[in-house]
């Protein structure tokens, strides 16, 4: 019978998205003033690997990755996305674009060995955690570079995508022999 042990905090990274820069300054500031300071963020780049969201968010939208200093437990995961949603809704309420969704925010978090996404779309590959949420294992750690798995979105197929992710991993290795 193996121990039951917590699981080492993570990394909470967050990927918002917009075609509007204003809704990324939004989404940052809020994001920072609840999850705390953001240790690293990536450039904002160009998110042209679908079309799937120009119906909702339209063209020419820019993503961009946060990932914040205070390291969490793996389970707060769902309490985050509960409450990006919430803050997609308030941005869309007060926002005067044409767009029914005009930002999206989908928080996750890293480790050592992988990066995971939350989400509230079931499918065969996802894990319920709890409250509607699912955790998909987007990308794995191995060969010393990030791996895709056959369901990993088209654009976090990206190599600037895993060079950011990479900074991210070296960030959280320092934390970890920093903390103990």
């Amino acid at each position: 019978m193996g121990r039951v042990k917590l699981p080492k905090p993570v990394l909470l990274v967050a990927a918002v998205f917009s075609r509007y820069a204003a809704a990324l300054d939004w989404a940052s500031n809020r994001l920072a003033a609840h999850w705390g300071p953001v240790a690293l963020a990536s450039p904002r780049f160009d998110f042209d690997a679908t079309q799937f969201y120009e119906r909702t968010m339209g063209p020419g939208l820019l993503k961009q990755f946060l990932a914040f200093e205070r390291l969490m437990d793996p389970a707060g995961v769902v309490e985050c996305k509960l409450t990006a949603n919430q803050w997609e809704e308030e941005y869309a309420a007060t926002h005067p674009g044409p767009e029914p969704r005009p930002l999206n925010i989908d928080p996750g978090y890293l480790t050592e060995a992988k990066f995971v996404l939350a989400t509230t779309k079931d499918r065969d590959h996802r894990l319920y955690l709890d409250r509607g949420i699912y955790a998909e294992l987007t990308l794995y750690w191995q060969a010393n570079r990030w791996q895709c798995r056959e369901w990993t979105y088209p654009d976090y197929r990206r190599d600037d995508y895993h060079l950011f992710l990479t900074e991210c991993r070296e960030y959280l290795r320092g934390r970890y022999q920093r903390d103990g």
